[in-house]
């Protein structure tokens, strides 16, 4: 695999095995080649079971392939220890997640302050940069008003920008959002769409996201379709 400057993650004939109950070998992901452009939206589309998070979970370290490789930023996981992958998910990726899985008991601000404290750098912000970051980002995703509400006191739409702005807080190079419209209704959907198109541009972020959802897939910069563990076109 050769490093180029414009890539930020790539994967090459990308396995991943899982045995049954009857003792048989499932393969969820069959070769996939993969390359992730900086600054960009990245869809990986297709039904439920063709393997998409299946693929979301390898590139972002948290299951490891049965064969192939994968690269951030140029560094191999296969020369990585386990904390040093922690650490990269730490500090360079952020996620979002279907379920939204915000902390019921923390506000707004709680929750995304909660994800900076968890990021290595936090050590080297002042208690007045650390609450301007927090501020900004929940400006950026139209929650600067609702900064003190719980979960519970806002919409869908509205819980799911706060796990955008948590995942974005800590300036990762790569958000992967896993089926992140998939509890919401179409125009909610498209503006978290909008959304992350704005985090690209003003941030910098390269996105990676999942979804079956046809409306969603002209906001995409580069769409990639899964059928049975592979890709099948760009």
């Amino acid at each position: 695999m050769i490093h180029n400057s414009d890539i930020l993650l790539s994967g090459r004939n990308i396995k991943k095995c899982f045995r049954t109950g009857a003792g048989e070998d499932f393969y969820a992901l069959r070769g996939v080649d993969i390359d992730i452009p900086r600054g960009k939206l990245v869809i990986l589309k297709g039904r439920s079971g063709s393997g998409k998070t299946t693929l979301i979970n390898a590139l972002s370290t948290l299951d490891r392939v049965t064969e192939g490789e994968i690269s951030f930023d140029g560094e191999f996981y296969s020369q990585m220890n386990d904390a040093k992958k922690e650490q990269l998910r730490r500090n360079e990726m952020g996620f979002v997640f279907q379920s939204i899985a915000l902390v019921p008991i923390m506000n707004a601000y709680e929750n995304v302050d909660f994800a900076l404290r968890l990021c290595d750098s936090i050590g080297k912000m002042s208690d007045k940069e650390k609450d301007e970051r927090i501020r900004h980002v929940l400006e950026l995703v139209g929650m600067g008003e609702r900064i003190h509400h719980l979960p519970g006191q806002m919409s869908g739409g509205e819980q799911q920008r706060v796990a955008i702005a948590r995942a974005c807080v800590t300036k990762p190079k790569l958000i992967f959002a896993d089926e992140p419209t998939g509890a919401l209704d179409t125009e909610t959907g498209i503006k978290v769409m909008k959304l992350f198109r704005e985090l690209i541009e003003k941030e910098g972020i390269t996105i990676v996201m999942t979804t079956h959802d046809p409306n969603l897939m002209e906001l995409g910069d580069v769409i990639y379709e899964m059928e049975d563990g592979e890709l099948i076109e760009r």
